[in-house]
């Protein structure tokens, strides 16, 4: 019985870029705005945690710029000089997103740090300063919501990456607020505190995106359960031994996979390789993310054996003929052979003669006369004739 597996819609990528576009040029705007309005009230009311805010949000404005670039190039579709795409472009770009953060972090810490312990004073910023504050934490927040959203529907980590940027902008100012209302009242140390705050916050967020985007561009694996998923449904595939091999990495948010697929030592190469196909939609199916899959097709274990290609080979077919020739040539098996099929396993080569009834000698000692004509060759495994009659074929060992 043949088990089909539903194909998974296709995603739009050009609708997913647009909508990704339209989601950064919204937050672009607003972050200029924000920008501007937090450091002039800031300049005006003098709260050193209000202009290292409106900072905040240039470079948010500044951030806007690279994922709208990383967007446009990082998800163009393979060429002749980048055969796996381009979602690295994405990967770089959030990695100078991180190093952005953690610059503007550092400036802000180190001149509210000053400010606070040279005791310059803070005066009441004002109800105009507070509830400006207000607007802006609610816009962020806004934005955040929405960013994240589309980044989730698009599977863009540099889209999230940049919402979380709106997310620790938003925090930053929930906590700018705090400090200027403390202002009001007259616990003005409060805004150069929250402006250390707001550096910290800012500085985690940095990082954060720092090491993902490193971990990314050093192909670290999938996390060990997602790849057991992986392993079991690789295994359930009809015709499938075992696997081993898997191996994993990401790009831009995309995955890659490959792996081993063992199969029946004698199977055709073409029920294999559709074996392998199998494997491959099953694993698309469950993992939607997927965008590679390469698969090997093993006709026996050989996990943990290292390279083949660094070890010495077995002979082709053309070594393997001209051996068997000179020591079989003068044999009626091989002088009526219909094919020769040839096995690499146990690493030897075993090899199966196919011959009509023209010869009247039981196969078990055909065999054992061939076997016994070339015990010089090393690489030479089983022997095995095989008779075709007109009525049917048969194989005997």
């Amino acid at each position: 019985m043949t088990q089909t597996v539903e194909t998974p819609v296709v995603p739009n990528h050009e609708l997913d870029n647009q909508e990704a576009k339209r989601v950064t040029y919204i937050g672009a705007w607003l972050d200029s705005v924000l920008s501007i309005v937090k450091v002039a009230v800031g300049f005006w009311v003098g709260s050193a945690a209000l202009i290292a805010d409106g900072i905040h949000s240039l470079s948010d404005l500044i951030t806007d710029g690279f994922v709208l670039a990383a967007i446009h190039y990082g998800r163009q579709e393979p060429d002749n000089d980048h055969h796996y795409g381009h979602g690295r472009i994405e990967t770089l770009t959030t990695l100078l997103l991180g190093s952005v953060l953690i610059f503007v972090a550092g400036g802000i810490a180190w001149s509210s740090l000053d400010r606070l312990f040279s005791g310059t004073e803070v005066t009441a910023p004002g109800i105009v300063a507070i509830v400006i504050t207000f607007i802006a934490l609610i816009s962020k927040e806004w934005i955040f919501r929405y960013t994240m959203r589309v980044a989730k529907r698009v599977k863009s980590k540099l889209l999230e990456a940049n919402a979380w940027h709106s997310r620790s902008d938003a925090l930053s100012t929930a906590v700018v607020l705090v400090a200027l209302i403390g202002a009001q009242f007259g616990l003005g140390w409060l805004d150069a505190v929250a402006a250390i705050v707001v550096g910290l916050l800012v500085g985690k967020v940095g990082w954060d995106l720092l090491w993902e985007s490193a971990r990314e561009l050093v192909d670290t694996a999938l996390p060990e359960d997602t790849q057991r998923q992986m392993h079991d449904v690789a295994c359930s595939v009809p015709g499938v031994d075992s696997v081993h091999d898997l191996r994993t990495r990401q790009s831009a948010g995309w995955v890659m996979v490959d792996l081993h697929v063992v199969v029946g030592p004698k199977i055709t190469v073409s029920e294999a390789h559709e074996i392998g196909n199998e494997v491959s939609r099953r694993l698309r199916h469950e993992f939607p993310l997927l965008t590679d899959v390469i698969f090997h097709v093993d006709p026996e274990d050989d996990a943990g054996e290292g390279d083949p290609s660094r070890m010495p080979g077995l002979p082709l077919r053309p070594e393997v003929e001209a051996a068997l020739d000179q020591r079989w040539y003068a044999h009626p098996v091989w002088r009526t052979l219909n094919e020769l099929q040839l096995h690499y396993l146990d690493d030897k080569v075993s090899v199966s003669l196919i011959i009509g009834d023209a010869v009247h000698q039981p196969p078990q000692c055909l065999a054992s006369q061939l076997k016994a004509l070339a015990s010089d060759i090393e690489w030479l495994g089983h022997v095995e004739v095989m008779f075709i009659t007109r009525a049917a074929s048969s194989a005997i060992r």
